[in-house]
């Protein structure tokens, strides 16, 4: 492989005017197909196999017209201090706001407050619940304008007008936060090179990326239902990996230099040796983000090949454009060790002024030959610190956002705190019981039966008369619950409607399901749950392959994935600590405490692999490449460590900045993933690659390279290494031996 990189870097060099014109072309036409593209909803949601979604199901197929999908509103009136809602002047205000909501073209029914008996026991609240034709994502900005056009009407009158429902659902922005994310990472690459041009390469080149990976997906957002969620996280991990994969290789290309070797030649080999450990990250963090489909949640799956996609085009753009624009900068990138005027302070012509002064070990390098020398202390420090971290994950609790969860400045917040102060917490989640009685020989008698053993059933406030379709064979039953949708008081409830309907189906031959945004929820979480441990043996298992082929060990890969189940739980206990225990939450802008939402661990475990695996094999090709090259373990540990932690701090702290970025989006979900994975990729670049990792290569010594010889026979030979670049690669066959050794 590495010979194959080393010729497509050294053509992408020397044609870089037709390479960049191939990638300024592709994201020329990315944008014109976002352009022209209609713009990105909320994508539909669904859950094959479960029972939510079977209930839904039936539904539309026993209610054809009911919309059972489509977007629902409730607008939330509250009577001034001192009136009533029944008073005469607040009724009339209600009923013409309910007339006016009645006209869209996309309504398909409103509900009067007075009629429903939507009022609640004192008096000063009530609601009308609005239902449309579409669901959330195909509703038209019209039809919300109107929705808001009435509330504001009614408010003119002195009554306090709240919507919830996700008819208001929005696209989620990430503030300038985002923003700030790029600078520092602009800043950290400043630093790092010591050049405002070779800084300039990854930023310039990861932008490129990430505008070609979000356009496209923009503009296949309507045709494949790409939800806004799934742009953002592209975004987000495309940014990242795009600045790192650039970074690698830039670096490279300067301690090429630095060795004496013309551009052309440098940048090649830089492509070859840093572009194979590029390569092999990616493949990583694609499996693991492809991985997801494994879940079987459409969504899921769609936002995991997205980023997939992204991560590859990053891969591809590290691969060929920073190359061509090596070819491009020319002497403005210098060689490591020498900065340019303005950052440094060499010498016009080093060579003319020698000095006799031992060069100072660079900070990777005391800092690599601590550990060899302390491996013992580190590594306990190391695992206990990570250890403490996790505790919190002990208390996780798993939910999916609602209006609850939203900020008290949103008129959906304030809609579900007026719900549950008028009509009790459990309002805000009903629960919708279908009953399907096409096979019983009494479905009414059976419609009943279910009823009354719901109000057996603790924590049930309300169940509603059976509502039967016109075939009388289906019917619908609202159950509200007492507690909150997100409570596990709630859970039980609706465990025991299925339980219950387990015994009615005995009795009447009648299937008794459950399902609403509650129920969902509920079904979303233990699918997340039961998938998990599946994922990761499937993920896991494929990179642990991948690893044995790059590093041509066992023990090596086998210790980074136990170090990437370490940083993943320390992450899971501080997105605990925050998001559901409220540490910190004024710092990061979280308002409202609760359950962690469901996805947030599969698809943190899915994406820290890969972003884990990527510093493994950054940092431990450098190891690998200096132990087959005749030195000794341990100083192999102080030479990777030479030449890689600094790059590898660099990008850490680069991918923290831009996940942090995201930390100040309005979207829960987009928040609570940007504050998890920079908190991982700062667990596990410092604590297990940087501390970990080199205190168990030098207590394993030669044995963390050991290989059986007919496993070294079986597998391909991808030569991360670059060892085919040598002028004396007829040298592998003595440094594989040496290997095994």
């Amino acid at each position: 492989m590495a010979t194959f990189l080393y010729k497509l870097g050294r053509l992408s060099f020397r044609r870089r005017h037709f390479v960049a014109l191939i990638w300024v072309a592709l994201l020329t036409l990315a944008g014109v197909g976002a352009a022209s593209a209609p713009a990105a909803g909320n994508s539909s949601f669904s859950i094959p196999g479960t029972e939510a979604q079977k209930a839904f199901d039936l539904l539309e197929q026993r209610f054809p017209g009911a919309s059972a999908d489509g977007a629902t509103a409730r607008v939330v009136f509250k009577a001034p201090s001192g009136e009533k809602m029944t008073d005469p002047g607040n009724k009339a205000t209600v009923q013409e706001a309910v007339k006016e909501l009645a006209d869209g073209s996309e309504v398909a029914r409103v509900t009067d407050p007075y009629q429903a008996k939507a009022v609640s026991k004192d008096g000063t609240i009530a609601y009308a619940q609005v239902s449309y034709k579409v669901s959330g994502m195909e509703l038209e900005d019209s039809s919300r304008d109107a929705l808001q056009d009435s509330a504001q009407d009614a408010r003119k009158s002195g009554l306090t007008v709240e919507i919830g429902g996700d008819a208001l659902q929005t696209v989620p922005h990430t503030g300038s936060s985002e923003i700030i994310g790029i600078a520092v990472a602009a800043v950290v690459l400043v630093i790092t090179f010591g050049s405002l041009v070779a800084a300039g390469l990854p930023l310039l080149t990861a932008l490129i990326g990430v505008g070609i990976g979000v356009s496209a997906i923009t503009a296949l957002a309507s045709v494949l239902d790409l939800g806004s969620t799934t742009s953002t996280l592209a975004m987000m991990i495309g940014l990242a990996v795009g600045i790192d994969y650039a970074l690698f290789i830039v670096s490279r290309y300067r301690a090429e230099l630095a060795e004496g070797r013309d551009r052309e030649e440098a940048a090649g080999r830089a492509t070859g040796t840093a572009g194979s450990a590029v390569v092999f990250a990616g493949l990583t963090v694609v499996i693991a983000l492809v991985g997801l489909s494994v879940v079987n949640i459409p969504m899921l799956t769609k936002m995991g090949i997205a980023a997939a996609g992204t991560v590859a085009i990053a891969v591809l753009i590290a691969l060929t454009m920073i190359p061509a624009l090596l070819g491009y900068a020319g002497r403005r990138v210098k060689p490591m060790g020498e900065k340019g005027k303005r950052f440094g302070r060499a010498s016009k012509n080093p060579s003319k002024e020698p000095s006799n002064k031992p060069e100072r070990p660079n900070l990777g390098t005391r800092w690599a030959s601590f550990v060899v020398r302390r491996p013992i202390a580190v590594l306990l420090l190391g695992v206990i610190g990570l250890g403490a971290a996790a505790v919190p994950a002990s208390s996780l609790e798993l939910g999916l956002p609602d209006d609850g969860s939203q900020p008290t400045s949103t008129t959906q917040r304030r809609a579900y705190d007026l719900l549950s102060e008028g009509f009790g917490p459990g309002f805000n989640g009903p629960l919708m019981v279908v009953v399907d009685a096409k096979g019983s020989d009494d479905p009414k008698a059976a419609f009943t039966q279910v009823g009354d053993e719901i109000k057996g059933l603790k924590d049930v406030v309300t169940v509603t008369p059976p509502a039967p379709n016109k075939a009388g064979d289906t019917a619908t039953i609202t159950v509200i619950p007492g507690s909150q949708p997100s409570s596990v008081t709630t859970e039980n409830l609706v465990h025991g409607i299925r339980d219950a309907g387990a015994g009615i189906k005995a009795d009447t031959d009648a299937n008794v399901l459950v399902t609403g945004s509650t129920a969902m929820n509920i079904d979303v979480s233990e699918k997340l749950n039961d998938a998990l441990i599946p994922y990761l043996v499937l993920v896991v298992g494929l990179a642990f392959l991948l690893l044995i082929v790059v590093f041509r060990s066992i023990l090596v890969p086998l210790k980074a994935a136990l170090g990437f189940l370490l940083s993943v739980m320390a992450a899971l206990g501080a997105v605990v600590a925050v998001f559901q225990w409220g540490w910190l939450s004024d710092l990061m802008g979280v308002e409202q405490t609760g359950p962690v939402m469901s996805m947030m661990p599969i698809f943190m475990v899915g994406v820290v692999f890969g972003l884990a695996m990527d510093y493994e094999v950054f940092l431990v090709t450098r190891m690998r490449e200096a132990y087959v090259h005749g030195e000794k373990p341990s100083q192999a540990i102080v030479t990777g460590f030479r030449h890689g932690a600094r790059v590898v701090t660099a990008a850490a702290v680069i991918m923290m900045a831009v996940f942090a970025g995201f930390i100040g989006s309005s979207e829960s979900m987009v928040k609570m993933i940007g504050f998890g994975l920079a908190i991982a990729v700062f667990f596990d670049a410092f604590i297990v690659r940087m501390a970990i990792v080199p205190a168990v290569l030098a207590l394993l010594g030669r044995k963390a390279w050991w290989l059986p010889r007919w496993l070294d026979r079986a597998l391909p030979n991808v030569d991360v290494e670059g060892e085919g670049l040598r002028p004396d690669s007829g040298r592998g066959d003595t440094d594989r031996e040496l290997v095994r050794a």
